[in-house]
């Protein structure tokens, strides 16, 4: 018996496909892992922001159109605001009941939610869960880093500050509602992955709805400021769902070798090779 190579034919010319620089945070085999997912997730973060913030250099028309008819409808509530926030009895039992519901999209008990939804479905081997715990996650660090920013560099005072409420560049953080962005970015990605329940999407927006609402409510923002929140989370919650998909069948991970077997009877060649992929 002879060990050899197999008589060697010309190699077909490597036809080389565009290099994928976004590393997806979700795949079956290797999200249960902290550091792994941490990584995927600070390259991804990274990758989103700077899409986002260069987003108006490549806007196409039909966004336009769209973010168009947000802005104008943001200025005129901008306009309107010092009137619309008091269109409600702003009594203390009104503020303290709004206070508490608006809770619901507080940072600390979202964060908490979307984790516990993605360690439910690595325990529960459901990818699915895995798939929208990961994502919700991405898009709500996204969030957060975008709210923190437009409030610092707008600094409007919120509707119950002592002086000049309602002010632009006097030193609050108002504009835009951070309760509101961080809870219809995760409405938009819960709605998009788990559309196939129509129910879904109803609730998961209609709770973003309730939180905006009582962050009004509660006089802690102002309808501009919940109208850009939201509008913004939608958005977010969409480019990184719909930036997923359109990376989902990229390769990934570290490089593996396989022992592969060659029998070739008629020409006396019997041996191992290794094959090197993905």
């Amino acid at each position: 018996m002879g060990v050899g190579a197999a008589p060697t034919d010309p190699e077909p010319a490597q036809v080389k496909t565009p290099e994928d620089n976004r590393d997806l945070v979700y795949y079956p085999g290797d999200t249960e892992h902290v550091v792994p997912l941490t990584r995927k997730l600070a390259h991804n973060v990274w990758l989103d922001q700077k899409a986002i913030w260069t987003s108006p250099f490549r806007i196409r028309s039909d966004d336009a159109v769209w973010w168009a008819g947000i802005g104008a409808v943001t200025a005129a509530a901008i306009l309107t605001d010092r009137r619309t926030t008091h269109a409600l009895e702003n009594s203390p039992g009104q503020i303290r009941w709004a206070n508490n519901v608006s809770r619901i999209g507080a940072a600390y008990t979202i964060f908490p939610e979307v984790a516990g939804l993605y360690l439910w479905g690595v325990l529960a081997d459901n990818q699915k869960a895995r798939e929208t715990g990961v994502l919700s996650g991405e898009a709500l660090i996204d969030g957060l880093i975008v709210v923190e920013v437009l409030k610092a560099a707008t600094s409007r005072n919120r509707p119950n500050a002592g002086t000049k409420p309602g002010n632009f560049f006097a030193g609050g953080a108002s504009f835009p509602s951070g309760h509101s962005m961080e809870t219809f970015a995760l409405a938009s990605v819960i709605a998009h992955e788990y559309g196939n329940r129509k129910w879904v999407p109803w609730v998961a927006y209609g709770l973003a709805g309730v939180v905006g609402t009582a962050r009004f409510g509660a006089r802690q923002h102002y309808a501009s400021d919940v109208i850009a929140g939201s509008a913004m989370g939608f958005f977010i919650g969409r480019y990184v769902v719909n930036t997923h998909e359109a990376h989902a069948g990229h390769h990934h991970g570290a490089v593996v070798g396989k022992l592969m077997p060659i029998l070739e009877p008629s020409t006396a060649t019997y041996g191992l090779s290794v094959r090197l992929g993905q």
